[in-house]
């Protein structure tokens, strides 16, 4: 789309093609303006309450809002929405203002049919939608939205706290009210989950917004039945890739970090889960998406098992408080990975064939009939192992790319398959009871300390069954293998012990 800008009463506006007046008007793409201007706020304009909803808290394309766009310029002329540039630009560094991206290797450009020139867009969030340099971003002004709760209880989780939760939720709500970051450091199966609701229940009576943002999909899927059920009048809004509905706003949104890409000051409180999870770790942009997404005066919390060797350094610098939780919620100690050598596994794979001590692990618990879960490096691994079991009905395997993968996993959760061959992608955010878990190759590069650290913390996670087996089958002990069974007798020693 084309713009113009002309003369009002009260300055200097922007004018979209489609409503332009007159053919003599310079017509250009915004990218080509220098300054865009900004209507002042008409305090007495009777504004849509549906496009209040919507747009509140969001950065959006113009095509992303089904609203005629007169409308949407009616709102903009009173002030209330404002037109940002999607790409500026200086000389050839470009920059997107959706995503943070400032790398020319993920800008291009094209014929753009629009503004009738070369156009550059960026490709870092394509999946988004097409920012480019004559496309704008649009966000709501104010009035902002009243949010706060009228139902006193709000919360209806009716399960207990371990001494050690109990502390650190006790913690989260005390900075509910500071602009401040929070690091929780909780082992695996410490209930992470659960401390946030006292914390989350105070922000809500306040009529603060709240996000929990994480980089996996799995776990936005894992969490959604568990805040539907600790909140059940507030709404919980699940946003993800192929589930990203936007026509409504919720008080409490649970997200991807790729999601918030499509926010912009929204959240008074917001809670990234599995902080050191890739891509959110090594991929600034989603970093800027979360910083981007929260308000100026905003509290952060993060939780994770298996904190950043950068966060930790913040956290000795005291530039970041922390609450350790040392120990389940259960009591029970972390399962201590065993390390198995298993011969050349590559090698004995590109034959069709699998090294006796790992086919008589996985043979074992298929007649116990023991849930399991087999890690495995990579996708083309998984294709080799689950070839030599395919004919069993109990086994499946599910990775990142998978179509079916959601329903694998549940089919699995039901016993309806036992074994789950699974790369990475599970390491973390899906809970599954009474299992153990074997990692194949765990010499292989894939594996770090922290995902290693973070796969044997599959097991073991009930009440039931807290003494599930781990087992790291190997062709070489790696520096990753033996620091992530470190790290976890380290948890097991201290234990009891917070860190405040």
């Amino acid at each position: 789309m084309r713009f113009a800008t002309i003369p009002s009463e009260t300055g200097t506006i922007l004018c979209p093609e489609p409503l332009a007046q007159s053919p003599n008007q310079l017509l250009q793409s915004i990218g080509n303006i220098s300054q865009l201007p900004h209507p002042p706020i008409n305090e007495s304009f009777r504004y849509t309450s549906q496009l209040h909803q919507f747009l509140l808290g969001k950065h959006l394309l113009l095509d992303e809002l089904p609203f005629p766009i007169g409308q949407i310029y009616e709102h903009y002329l009173n002030g209330l929405i404002i037109f940002e540039k999607g790409i500026t630009t200086n000389g050839r560094q470009f920059y997107c203002q959706r995503c943070g991206n400032d790398e020319l290797n993920l800008f291009a450009s094209f014929d753009c049919f629009r503004c009738k020139e070369q156009c550059v867009y960026c490709r870092n969030c394509i999946m988004m939608g097409r920012v480019s340099q004559c496309t704008p971003l649009l966000r709501w002004t104010r009035p902002e939205f009243s949010w706060k709760q009228k139902n006193n209880q709000i919360l209806k989780w009716e399960g207990k706290l371990s001494q050690l939760q109990a502390i650190a939720s006790q913690r989260i709500s005390e900075v509910i009210d500071l602009p401040q970051e929070l690091l929780i450091w909780a082992v695996c199966g410490a209930g992470k989950t659960e401390i946030l609701f006292e914390g989350i229940e105070k922000a809500l009576h306040q009529g603060k917004r709240v996000c929990l943002a994480t980089p996996r999909t799995d776990v936005v899927t894992e969490l959604r039945p568990r805040f539907e059920s600790a909140f059940p009048n507030v709404g919980v809004q699940a946003i993800y890739g192929g589930h990203s509905d936007l026509s409504h706003s919720s008080q409490l949104i649970l997200s991807t970090t790729h999601q918030l890409f499509r926010f912009k000051e929204a959240f008074d409180l917001m809670i990234v889960d599995e902080v050191d999870a890739f891509p959110y770790s090594y991929d600034r942009t989603l970093q800027f998406a979360v910083a981007k997404a929260s308000k100026t005066n905003r509290t952060m919390i993060y939780l994770t098992a298996t904190p950043s060797h950068s966060m930790l350094k913040r956290v000795k610098k005291t530039e970041l408080e922390v609450v350790h939780i040392s120990k389940r919620y259960h009591g029970y100690p972390l399962p201590v990975p065993e390390f198995v050598w298993c011969s050349n596994w590559m090698k004995f794979l590109k034959k069709g064939l699998m090294t006796k001590v790992v086919l008589d692990w996985i043979e074992d618990r298929l007649e116990r009939k023991r849930k399991t879960f087999v890690f495995v490096p990579t996708v083309q691994v998984a294709r080799q192992v689950y070839a030599l079991f395919e004919k069993s009905e109990s086994v499946d395997f599910v990775h990142a790319e998978d179509p079916n993968r959601n329903e694998k996993i549940q089919k699995f959760r039901k016993g309806e398959t036992m074994m789950l061959i699974t790369t990475t992608i599970l390491e973390r955010g899906v809970t599954v009871p009474e299992i153990d878990v074997g990692v194949f190759g765990a010499d292989h590069e894939n594996f770090s300390s922290n995902a290693l650290v973070q796969i044997a913390g599959r097991a073991g996670r009930s009440i039931e069954d807290p003494y599930g087996e781990v087992v790291y089958f190997h062709y070489g002990k790696t520096n990753a293998m033996v620091s992530a069974r470190d790290t976890i007798l380290e948890h097991n020693k201290r234990a009891g012990q917070p860190s405040l």
